[in-house]
């Protein structure tokens, strides 16, 4: 007997797409919402109007300015090229390096921006040997010309050689290019870096700002340019040098911060005149590009999502969106320099594609009490250790180039926001030293951010026995009596994911949860270390102490892309919040799906089947309701549901009523669809046996590229998708994996011209929950997505076939 239900959910997808909306594709510039699609349309057609606008000997010059400012121009346009995504090898890019090589080093004015525009470049480009030589020489000279006389000005830079009076803006410039060329190995005095940190420490203003020069009232470019410089200069000199003990170890839990106070006084002056379309305090608002770029550099090094109530972000991309020329791609202001559309086309660039970066950590912020005076918060008695966390991954092989780190206020969370919030980063990052101590509405937006794909990584300080009792109590509330805090065994790939890990010198426990382990935890204080990472040596460490702080930052690295897999999203394209579905009056009329529970761990990624049918929800008019039915294959209700799904990880088998029950359902004309969480082979070895009972006379055999299951007739286009493939080799090695673009591998059996099982053998469900790991075979989320709609959409369709064949 054929179900009314399923007859209606199966034509209520022939009419969606017989209105031709299968697959809307709005006009990216028609979209009023900011997304990452938009900003890279945005940035596309700015890189189109700098390559429009290069001479032909691959130079660039500011309209009506004088020749000494040509290696400025050029490097400036060359940076904003290759941030933005263009690779040194394109051949404006090209063009640009080798103009860049053959002209001498700048003499002129402005030599201190020229130079530092040029290491910025340079390093930038990551290209050949003598471009580190060429760099060491600028950045020699850009040292010279630091003012180290003592004076009121000491710590400070002019125009270059001495040149007119020393400025907040010249000074600046040249600590991001001598911060690019300590981050390609070229060696800078400690000496620099002290001397600029007490500059910005002695000459900040009452009101927690800086002036372009000392004494100069406060200005919101020249307040950015404090902040990220004591940042860097801070993270360059990696920690005090008296954080050794006496036998050469690290001291730890007892630091000496030199910078918060004055990097909070000055972000509360930001948050309190931040605006866009202006640059607060400075005459008649002028330089308001080269003042976002600032904004965007102190929001990122500093950890902020918000200034104020301010999505800075968010705030500054809508604003060059708004105001990008149409006709050519580029950015102009009214004042000075910027009214050049070179100058302001590349500052919008390294605005909107340095704001972009992924966000890989949020530094969860759960202390509703404020510290001692002169004292860290618990949740940040080490400010360092995610920041210098997330610049560590960045510089490692086969990570993004740039990643960033955020500060996320659990309270004005759960008060203010949702889960969302959390799902800017894939990783939820928690430390302290007292027991941290969570509302039942806390605990319950935790749960939401790791049933949603979430990571939670905790880290105990100064072996904390508050800590350690709090994470314990934290882990049993979020899942009571479902799971409990275990070493991770050996074998766990945790151990391999970066860098080969000894896991008896490696303490970690974690739970798990869907495809993975979901919540880790290290009783060890890693941040400690993390906090004193540098680019830089620092005086008095022991050979051992150097080597502590590596394998620390090794075990974090290894922590990380675990939890990732390596592929952070950009910061637009954060997973969206999955609002639970409210009771229906029509949920007769709702594509239901029916989730097969078998001997096995047939319930792996929990949330997988229910996330793609809220993704079809929104790709399409095709009403469905996640709320899956879970069966074992002899109930009698199953024949009520067009599409049955299946997976799991370990071995499964099913009894011979079982077996005749789902053969039946089969037959009559509705789909088996399945996949091997992870590619796992014990799973992919018994689904195969059980299709062998169902159908003695048939093999699962590859369904062609050519059939309409791959086709956007369907839903999507799928005949090209990205897989992971996991890399073999020496057990010792490092875990590794390659995407590779190429044709899905979908099995099938056929049955009266219709294929009534459809099977991947590579993971679709961990990625559905974006919770696939480095070691996971199988397709990335997008294409998992879109796989497993167009299977959804087909099976409908052959549905609605098979009852009108027998009516």
């Amino acid at each position: 007997m054929r179900s009314r239900r399923r007859r209606l959910s199966s034509a209520l997808l022939v009419a969606a797409i017989a209105c031709g909306t299968v697959i809307p594709q709005p006009s990216v510039w028609a979209q009023r919402e900011l997304s990452a699609a938009r900003v890279k349309e945005s940035i596309r057609a700015g890189q189109q109007f700098l390559i429009r606008g290069q001479n032909p000997e691959g130079s660039y010059g500011f309209g009506g300015g004088p020749a000494g400012h040509t290696s400025g121009a050029t490097s400036l346009a060359m940076l904003a090229l290759l941030t933005s995504g263009l690779t040194p090898d394109e051949p404006a890019v090209a063009r640009g390096l080798k103009f860049l090589r053959r002209i001498p080093d700048p003499q002129s004015a402005y030599a201190t921006y020229q130079m530092s525009l040029m290491l910025m470049t340079f390093a930038a480009a990551k290209q050949p040997d003598t471009d580190r030589i060429r760099m060491t020489s600028l950045a020699s000279q850009l040292e010279e010309f630091q003012v180290k006389d003592g004076g009121p000005n000491a710590g400070m830079w002019n125009y270059g050689s001495h040149l007119a009076t020393e400025d907040n803006s010249n000074t600046q410039y040249a600590i991001l290019g001598l911060r690019e060329a300590a981050s390609s190995g070229i060696r800078v005095s400690r000496k620099t870096w002290e001397l600029t940190l007490e500059h910005f420490l002695k000459n900040q203003n009452d009101d927690g700002g800086w002036g372009y020069q000392n004494n100069l009232h406060s200005t919101g470019s020249m307040t950015c340019a404090g902040i990220g410089s004591l940042v860097i200069c801070e993270q360059m000199l990696g920690s005090a040098e008296d954080d050794t003990n006496p036998d050469g170890t690290p001291k730890c839990c007892t630091r000496t911060d030199r910078t918060t106070e004055a990097l909070r006084r000055a972000l509360q002056w930001l948050s309190r005149y931040f605006a866009v379309g202006t640059n607060p305090g400075e005459q008649g608002g002028r330089w308001v590009h080269y003042y976002l770029y600032g904004v965007e550099r102190a929001g990122r090094l500093t950890g902020q999502r918000f200034l104020g109530n301010h999505d800075w972000y968010r705030e500054g991309a809508s604003y060059f969106l708004d105001r990008q020329q149409r006709h050519d791609g580029s950015w102009s202001t009214s004042s000075g320099v910027e009214a050049d559309p070179l100058v302001a086309t590349s500052f919008a660039l390294l605005f909107l594609s340095k704001g972009l970066a992924p966000v890989l950590i949020n530094k969860l912020n759960y202390g509703s009490a404020p510290p001692p005076p002169n004292a860290q918060p618990n949740w940040n008695l080490h400010p360092n250790d995610a920041r210098n966390l997330t610049d560590y991954v960045s510089g490692l092989p086969k990570w993004p180039k740039l990643l960033t780190y955020q500060e996320v206020d659990l309270d004005k969370v759960v008060t203010h926001g949702s889960v969302r919030d959390l799902l800017q980063a894939p990783i939820l990052y928690i430390s302290g030293l007292d027991e941290p101590k969570f509302t039942e509405a806390q605990v319950q937006l935790l749960r939401a951010y790791v049933e949603q794909g979430g990571f939670i990584f905790a880290v105990n300080n100064c072996n904390g026995a508050g800590f350690d009792e709090g994470i314990k109590n934290l882990v049993s509330r979020l899942y009571p009596g479902e799971a409990q805090l275990k070493r991770l065994p050996p074998e766990h790939p945790i151990y391999r994911s970066e860098f080969p890990l000894d896991p008896e010198g490696t303490e970690l426990l974690g739970v798990d949860f869907g495809c993975r382990t979901s919540f880790v935890y290290s009783p060890r204080d890693h941040s400690c270390l993390w906090d004193k990472w540098s680019l830089q040596p620092v005086p008095k460490r022991t050979p051992a102490f150097s080597l502590l702080v590596l394998h620390s930052m090794k075990v974090g690295a290894n922590v990380v892309a675990y939890a990732t897999g390596r592929e952070p999203y950009d910061k637009l394209d954060a997973p969206q919040e999955e609002v639970a579905a409210a009771p229906s009056p029509i949920e007769r009329g709702l594509l239901q799906v029916a989730k097969l529970r078998h001997t096995g761990d047939w319930d792996a990624a929990p949330r997988a089947l229910h996330n793609v049918l809220l993704a079809l929800n929104r790709m399409s008019n095709v009403p469905a309701s996640p709320r899956q039915k879970n069966l074992v294959p002899s109930d009698p209700s199953l024949r009520r549901y067009p599409l049955a799904y299946l997976h799991g990880r370990a071995s499964f088998e099913f009894g011979p009523q079982e077996i005749k029950n789902l053969r039946n359902y089969l037959k009559n004309g509705a789909v088996l669809f399945g996949d091997s969480c992870c590619g796992s082979p014990q799973f992919d070895k018994s689904f195969r046996d059980m299709v062998r009972q169902l159908f003695p006379d048939k093999n699962l055999e590859r369904i062609p590229i050519t059939h309409e299951l791959f086709s956007q007739g369907i839903g999507f286009d799928i005949r090209r998708v990205m897989r992971r493939i996991p890399q073999s080799g020496n057990p010792n090695d490092p875990l590794d994996s390659t995407f590779k673009e190429g044709e899905p591998l979908l099995e099938g059996i056929e049955i009266d011209g219709r294929y009534c099982v459809i099977y991947s053998k590579y993971d679709l469900s961990c990625a559905l929950e974006r919770q696939a790991s480095v070691a996971c075979a199988g397709y990335e989320h997008k294409d998992a997505v879109r796989i497993a709609v167009n299977v959804i959409r087909y099976a409908l369709l052959q549905d609605l076939a098979y009852s009108a064949k027998i009516r």
